[in-house]
Parts: structure tokens; C-alpha cells; sequence
């Protein structure tokens, strides 16, 4: 929902980032690789017990890495494979840091994490899905940057969802209400894409 304006702030700093970048040699896919490096430091630190507040750093530092990647392939070449590759990490990401909170405390979190989880697949699915039919239909649209896939507005999308894991890192006995009515939110960010998609497509 608020990937839109989100964009509209935080791309012209990091084309300038990524121009900079670009110009050192720094590749886009290296750049992505290092982002989910820094997530999957921060799944670790919280899987491991450890205070919420010490993931919050590489979390974010990571999420920046995120927005870098597509500004140093402006920069520079962009390939179907870099959009392939974002795609993957951020994925992983996501999961990783749910999985991070219930192996934490399996008996606390493991059923709502296991519907949060489930929930993003479903969201995924939703998205990706959309996305093979759009490049299909040769549609475009850049009202969430450019990006190498078409990507469709929801309710919940990639900023909500960065806001959900600083919530939960900064409370992290909070996990399962927060687990159960986030996964609740990407069912109906899910269910909104496939009405979407049988009135676009159907």
C-alpha cells in the first residue's frame, strides 16, 4: 500500500548511491547477494535468542542493500536474471526471519508462525502468478519504481512488511498476536490480487 510513495522519497538518493557505487565497480547482483547476507545475519541473531534491538541494525542495513541493487543496475546493465535474483533474496528473506522467531521459541510462536509463513507463500504466489500473466499481456506499469517484474499494489507490500519485522524486533514477545494478524492481512492482500486478477485477466 505504501510502496508507492515510498518509492517517490527514497529513489532519488539511492540512484545517486548507486551511481556512485557503479562507478567503483560494485555490481547490482553483488549488491543483492551482500543485502540478504546482512538479513540473513539478523534471521540468525534472533533465532539464536539474542536481543532484538542487535538485528534491527544489519535488518535494516540489508533492506538498503534491497533498494541499492535496482539503483546500481540503472547505473549500469539491468538483466532479467538481477530482477530474478532480487525476487529470490527477498523471499528468502521474509522467510527467514519468521523462521528466526519460532525457532526462538518454538513453543510460543511455531503455530503462528507456521499460518505467517503459509500466508506468505499464498501473498507470493498471488504476486508472482500476477506478474507471469502481465509480462504475458505485455502490460507495464512503474508506480512502484522500475522494476523487473510487474509488480501489483496490495495492502500489505515490501514496506509494511519491512515496519512488521522492526515491530517484532523491537518486541519480540509479541510475535504470535502480531504473527496472527499480519498472516491474517497477506491472506487479504492475496484475496484482493486474485479478485484483481479475474477481472483483469479472466
Amino acid at each position: 500500500m505504501l510502496d508507492g510513495k515510498m518509492r517517490r522519497l527514497i529513489d532519488p538518493p539511492l540512484n545517486r548511491v548507486g551511481k556512485r557505487l557503479a562507478a567503483q565497480g560494485v555490481t547490482a547482483n553483488g549488491v543483492t547477494l551482500a543485502g540478504l547476507a546482512l538479513g540473513l545475519l539478523a534471521a540468525g541473531i534472533i533465532a539464536m535468542g539474542g536481543p532484538g534491538w542487535a538485528a534491527l541494525l544489519p535488518l535494516l542495513a540489508g533492506r538498503v542493500a534491497d533498494g541499492l541493487d535496482g539503483a546500481v543496475a540503472r547505473a549500469t546493465v539491468k538483466t532479467d536474471f538481477g530482477g530474478y535474483l532480487d525476487i529470490v533474496a527477498d523471499f528468502l528473506f521474509y522467510a527467514a526471519i519468521s523462521l528466526a522467531f519460532v525457532l526462538r521459541d518454538p513453543g510460543q510462536n511455531g503455530v503462528a508462525g507456521a499460518f505467517l509463513l503459509a500466508s506468505f507463500y499464498v501473498n507470493g504466489a498471488s504476486f508472482l502468478g500476477y506478474a507471469v500473466l502481465a509480462e504475458k499481456r505485455g502490460m507495464q506499469t512503474r508506480s512502484r519504481g522500475e522494476k523487473s517484474l510487474y509488480f501489483t499494489a496490495g495492502l500489505l507490500e515490501g514496506t509494511e512488511t519491512i515496519g512488521f519485522f522492526v515491530l517484532l524486533c523491537l518486541w519480540p514477545a509479541g510475535f504470535a498476536p502480531m504473527a496472527w494478524v499480519f498472516g491474517a492481512l497477506c491472506f487479504v492482500t492475496a484475496g484482493a490480487r486474485v479478485g484483481l486478477a479475474a477481472r483483469t485477466f479472466g
